[in-house]
């Protein structure tokens, strides 16, 4: 048996020398699921010098075993090289699943590997279970990956498999797994692997780097206030921003208002937008769809205020309130204010 065989894998990805966050919920989803199959976890850590640190990080999330490739030509992402890397790390260890983050830098290397080692991929999941599939053949196999993810415009929840061939393949999305706690103390195996380049991968000159920063972290936030279609316009989105800067919290929204113009993608919460998990999640004139339910059904507390008293929301809700957010929203901001 190779070494690491039947492991569940995840690519590590960094950023000059800094852990992308979904590669750290990767690892500890990992660390569930190996837990699952009773085999280990390894990480994928290519880059350039220096990356111990970010190993020992990895080891303390779930990882049994870290292969570190450090190769100063891979200190930024470029995709034939890290293509050929990781081709060749996968082919070494034999895992049964490997889960890239839905990034960017996932989004191009997955389906190229996928390609090169003839093997299925899920993109874009929310979702990761282990089960048994029946084949329409009567065909069965025990204890495969379900890959769960929107499809059709969100509208339906898709469980897709890949029975018959290995590894076994997804990209996640950020923030929809949850992060495990770290552990200082915990013993892995860091693992030294030669980049195994001759030169003729790298046939791009990088020239510029513009890095686009987000203008909000939903998934670090600890209060979100968000506004939906029942807001009524992009002015009217003030007084979502008034009670969110009330409370310390950000801005979040319902992919109806995003899409009617209200605010822009990058506040979108819910399946096509951002998973969240706040310990306070103010949903204001959001009707509830499961879309947007499943993006923030997790927060610690739900506050919900919406005209119409069936809402989907208020099903999830620990506090509601029935009534005109125009009006509600004001006597909202103007007790806390007066409390503090």
């Amino acid at each position: 048996m190779k070494d690491g065989a039947g492991a569940v894998a995840v690519f590590a990805e960094q950023d000059e020398g800094v852990l992308v966050n979904v590669s750290l919920e990767l690892v500890s989803k990992a660390r569930e699921l190996a837990d699952r199959l009773g085999v280990r976890v390894m990480a994928y850590l290519p880059g350039g010098q220096g990356l111990d640190a970010l190993a020992r990080e990895l080891i303390a999330h779930g990882a049994d075993q870290v292969f570190v490739v450090e190769d100063a030509r891979l200190r930024r992402y470029e995709t034939l090289p890290y293509e050929k890397v990781l081709v060749g790390l996968i082919r070494k260890t034999s895992p049964q699943i490997v889960l890239y983050g839905a990034t960017a830098v996932g989004r191009d290397v997955a389906p190229r590997i996928a390609s090169e080692l003839r093997v299925g991929l899920t993109a874009d999941c929310t979702g990761l279970e282990i089960g048994d599939y029946q084949a329409p053949g009567g065909a069965e196999y025990k204890d495969i990956l379900y890959q769960i993810r929107p499809a059709w415009g969100g509208n339906m929840i898709a469980t897709i498999v890949s029975p018959e061939h290995r590894p076994q393949m997804a990209t996640v999305r950020s923030g929809v797994m949850k992060l495990g706690l770290k552990d200082l103390q915990r013993q892995g195996e860091i693992v030294r692997a030669e980049a195994g380049l001759d030169g003729s991968e790298f046939v791009m000159k990088l020239l510029e780097r513009v890095s686009l920063v987000k203008k909000v972290d939903l998934t670090a936030a600890n209060i979100i206030v968000s506004g939906g279609a029942g807001v009524g316009g992009k002015d009217s989105f003030k007084l979502i921003f008034q009670l969110a800067e009330t409370l310390g919290g950000v801005v979040g929204a319902s992919r109806a208002a995003v899409d009617a113009g209200f605010i822009d993608r990058d506040h979108q919460v819910g399946q096509t937008g951002t998973t969240v998990r706040p310990k306070l999640y103010v949903a204001c004139g959001i009707s509830g769809a499961i879309q947007h339910r499943a993006g923030m059904c997790e927060a610690t507390k739900i506050v919900a205020i919406n005209t119409d008293p069936s809402a989907p929301i208020f099903s999830i809700a620990h506090y509601g309130i029935v009534g005109d957010l125009n009006q509600v929203i004001p006597m909202l901001v103007k007790a806390y204010k007066s409390k503090g």
